[in-house]
């Protein structure tokens, strides 16, 4: 059995998006809540969340962002930058805490205490541009997580791999010219899906070039064609690019029964893309993966795919 950490914090639920808003709390609340049930807890590390070293958080976003971000949350103000983008006085704080309870659980699995990791955090990352927030996201979990691995514990090249239904834009922006991180996307695609980002044809630019690959998944697509491009896309680049450590932006929304796509993955279909990642992180990067929360909407299900996600990471699961 692996030795896994689960990051999870009550702070986290201070982050009030309002009413109707499908980013809650209780996302958070039914994740642990399937790991609880299934007796799973006993055999985790449990982590809390901790305030963010504020250089962490610039090697990602502009300082006049940040500044912004903290003045309007503290002013009172309900939205930054986009409607999606709800929040209450407690969310600049809150945000600052899921970062730093990330790279805590960085330091623990690159020291050895921890094999790999699950952040069950909030606000979500993902969407986050360096001079914006977008898409309910406000700083770059992932994208601040990789910063600090190769800075501060002299890691060369990290994957990131973003299996939520929505394209990472934000994080393939940070990276698209960086060839010591490698951003690979399934998502769904055409435009009309958002963020409407994250085209077959985008490879990265410059020096990353050939650094950035996106898998588009049409509306209706279920296990098989997953299977089909992560298999044909995602195992490849791990071969070719051989990471050091491995990240995910694991979004649970393109279940079958989330509201928020046309994405047809049963519960089976995100065991079986997990377990390949985890065994790609076996082979190449010693194990080490920290598994970052992104979406995920339906309260329903998410007990369940997190508590198989755990499994997973505990090598418990075949």
């Amino acid at each position: 059995m692996k030795k896994t950490g689960f990051l999870y914090d009550e702070a986290y639920m201070l982050h009030d998006t309002g009413p109707y808003h499908p980013e809650t709390a209780e996302r958070l609340i039914s994740i642990y809540n399937g790991i609880k049930e299934a007796g799973l807890l006993p055999k985790l590390t449990l982590l809390k969340g901790k305030q963010a070293d504020m250089k962490w958080i610039e090697t990602v976003h502009d300082l006049s962002y940040i500044r912004r971000f903290e003045e309007l949350c503290l002013s009172g103000k309900k939205m930054l930058d986009y409607p999606d983008n709800q929040m209450c006085m407690y969310t600049y704080e809150t945000a600052l805490l899921a970062v730093g309870g990330i790279l805590n659980a960085v330091n623990l699995v690159m020291k050895g205490d921890l094999d790999n990791v699950f952040c069950a955090v909030r606000p979500p990352g993902h969407h986050a541009e360096k001079n914006k927030a977008m898409g309910f996201c406000y700083f770059n979990n992932v994208a601040i997580a990789a910063k600090y691995i190769q800075q501060a514990c002299g890691i060369k090249k990290v994957m990131i791999v973003d299996f939520d239904v929505h394209h990472g834009n934000g994080t393939q922006h940070i990276f698209e010219q960086d060839p010591t991180v490698f951003y690979y996307s399934i998502h769904q695609h055409p435009s009309f899906a958002y963020p409407g980002t994250g085209r077959e044809f985008e490879y990265g630019t410059g020096e990353g070039y050939g650094f950035t690959k996106n898998s588009l998944a049409l509306p209706g697509w279920g296990d098989e064609d997953y299977k089909k491009l992560i298999e044909n896309d995602l195992l490849p680049a791990f071969e070719r690019f051989e990471p050091e450590v491995v990240i995910t932006s694991t979004g649970f929304d393109a279940h079958i029964d989330d509201d928020m796509s046309d994405i047809k993955i049963s519960t089976e279909g995100f065991s079986w893309i997990m377990k390949k990642i985890f065994d790609m992180a076996e082979k190449y990067a010693k194990g080490r993966l920290i598994s970052v929360l992104e979406g995920g909407y339906s309260l329903a299900r998410l007990p369940e795919l997190a508590r198989n996600h755990v499994e997973i990471l505990l090598n418990i699961k075949g």
